[in-house]
């Protein structure tokens, strides 16, 4: 699930950063050169699995000649004690690897983790999940595949591939143009495959840009009663989004008024990291 090309780069500079200069000086005095071990990583709480890719690499990249076994891939759920990974190879290596392992494991495990309980919550209603650009610096694609672990949809990936008018933009626009003039002025200037999206934060904002046509309307904020009335006078010429605000708790209430799809910031930003942990065996 994630892309394989984002893989080594990550963990390359994952490992620099906690690396170092000097390498990891504590393995370095008091594991004796040549130890073997065998070790396996474990969840130490139920979850979503994404990651695991990136922490068998991280092993890897401190020693190529490791043996891993991997028992456990992404978007499997797994329970407290489940093993999910078994590396063989050079002691000093392996605890060199062992925190940037874990730390992608388990940040990206707590992101699918979170991303796959909203969905079930939504699941009777149709309405998909998806998250935002809310996401960590350097990790956005990472985060990303996260997401789809858990059954997610993926929002726009950068600023580059859609076009979503939000406060600022209408802020800074001409005040003589409408909402509606925005959306045709975005048009004439992007591809024909590019999509519009507009946020709006009223019914009144929503009946203005309807004559345009977007793509998508983002109904920003807005209670249930008024999400329901927004779908309805949307009538199905436009996808549409809810944001703002909503929680595990308010998900699926927000689902039950037949909007498309909910975008939600926090299952990138704050989703907490799912408990990993490595045990030597060996």
């Amino acid at each position: 699930m994630i892309p394989p090309h984002l893989i080594a780069p990550a963990v390359r500079d994952a490992l620099a950063e906690d690396l170092g200069h000097g390498g990891d000086l504590t393995s370095q005095a008091v594991v004796p050169a040549g130890t073997r071990v065998t070790a396996t990583v474990a969840a130490r709480a139920p979850g979503t699995l994404c990651g695991v890719p990136l922490a068998a690499e991280s092993f890897r990249a401190t020693d190529p000649g490791a043996q891993i076994t991997v028992h456990r891939d992404d978007g499997d759920r797994v329970g407290a004690g489940d093993a999910i990974l078994t590396v063989a190879g050079d002691a000093r290596a392996v605890l060199a690897a062992e925190r940037t392992a874990l730390n992608f494991l388990g940040h990206l495990s707590g992101i699918a983790t979170a991303t796959a309980e909203l969905v079930a919550r939504v699941a009777p209603h149709g309405t998909r999940i998806a998250e935002t650009r809310k996401t960590t610096p350097g990790l956005r694609g990472l985060e990303k595949a996260a997401v789809r672990a858990g059954g997610g949809h993926n929002h726009r990936f950068g600023l580059d591939d859609a076009v979503m008018i939000k406060d600022n933009h209408r802020a800074l626009a001409d005040p003589a143009e409408g909402l509606a003039a925005l959306v045709d002025r975005a048009r004439r200037r992007v591809g024909h495959t590019v999509t519009i999206t507009v946020e709006v934060d009223t019914l009144t904002e929503l009946d203005r840009v309807l004559p345009a046509r977007p793509d998508i309307v983002l109904l920003d904020n807005m209670a249930p009663a008024t999400l329901a009335e927004a779908v309805r006078r949307v009538a199905g010429c436009a996808l549409t989004e809810a944001s703002g605000g909503i929680t595990r708790d308010t998900a699926a209430a927000v689902a039950a008024t037949g909007v498309d799809v909910i975008s939600v910031g926090w299952l990138t930003h704050s989703a907490p990291a799912l408990d990993v942990g490595l045990d030597v065996t060996t």
